[in-house]
C-alpha cells in the first residue's frame, strides 16, 4: 500500500513539473507573438476558426482558389496574400467541440482598439468572408500565376482565375478560414481566453 502511494505521489509530481513548464513554454511564445518578436504560421488541421474585425487596411493584396489539405481531407478556400496590413479591435475564436468531462471549449483572442493588429506578408486560406471591401488599382481575370503586387512567390496554377490590387480596405470584416501565415505578425494589447461553451466571434 506504501509504495502504492509514493508511486502515486511520483506521477503527481512529474505531472506537475511538466505542466509548469509546458505553461512557461506558451506563455514565453505569446509574449514572443505579441511582440513581434516571433513569425507565425498557425494551422488549424481538419477545423475552421473565425476571425473579425472593424476594419482592415492592406497594401499589395492578391487572391487565388487553392485547395486546402488538412488530416481530414482537400478543401476548397481561397488564398488571400497581403503585404502589410493592420487591423482594429481584432478577435479570433477556434472551437474545440467535445472534450471529455468539460464538453466544448472555446480559443478566443481579442485585441482592441486601433491598429491592434499588424502583420506583414500575411496569407489567409478562406472558406468565407463577409463585410465592405474597397479596392484601389484592381485587376480582376489575371494570371494566378502572374500575380505581382502580394508577398514575394504567392501564386497559383498556371491559367487559373486570379485577382490583385494595390490597396485593399475591408470594413466590418468576418471570415471562416483553415489557416493564417504571416512573416511577423504583432497584436497589441493581447488578451487570450480559454471559455467553456461556444464563445466565438460571430
Amino acid at each position: 500500500m506504501g509504495s502504492t502511494v509514493l508511486e502515486g505521489r511520483t506521477r503527481w509530481t512529474r505531472f506537475a513539473v511538466v505542466f509548469a513548464l509546458s505553461l512557461l513554454i506558451a506563455a514565453a511564445l505569446l509574449f514572443g507573438l505579441a511582440h513581434g518578436a516571433i513569425g507565425a504560421s498557425f494551422a488549424e488541421s481538419g477545423a475552421n476558426f473565425k476571425t473579425s474585425a472593424s476594419e482592415l487596411r492592406g497594401t499589395g493584396f492578391v487572391q487565388f482558389g487553392t485547395i486546402d489539405r488538412s488530416a481530414d481531407g482537400a478543401h476548397p478556400a481561397a488564398r488571400t496574400g497581403i503585404v502589410s496590413a493592420s487591423m482594429d479591435n481584432f478577435c479570433q475564436s477556434a472551437l474545440v467541440p467535445s472534450l471529455p468531462l468539460v464538453g466544448d471549449v472555446s480559443v478566443v483572442i481579442r485585441a482592441a482598439g486601433r491598429d491592434s493588429v499588424q502583420a506583414s506578408n500575411l496569407v489567409v486560406n478562406i472558406s468565407n468572408l463577409t463585410g465592405k471591401a474597397t479596392f484601389q488599382n484592381i485587376d480582376v481575370g489575371i494570371d494566378a500565376s502572374q500575380l505581382s503586387k502580394g508577398p514575394t512567390g504567392l501564386g497559383g496554377a498556371p491559367g487559373s482565375f486570379a485577382q490583385q490590387a494595390d490597396q485593399v480596405v475591408l470594413d466590418n470584416l468576418q471570415q471562416t478560414a483553415r489557416r493564417v501565415m504571416a512573416s511577423t505578425l504583432v497584436l497589441n494589447g493581447l488578451d487570450l481566453s480559454i471559455i467553456a461553451g461556444r464563445s466565438e466571434c460571430f
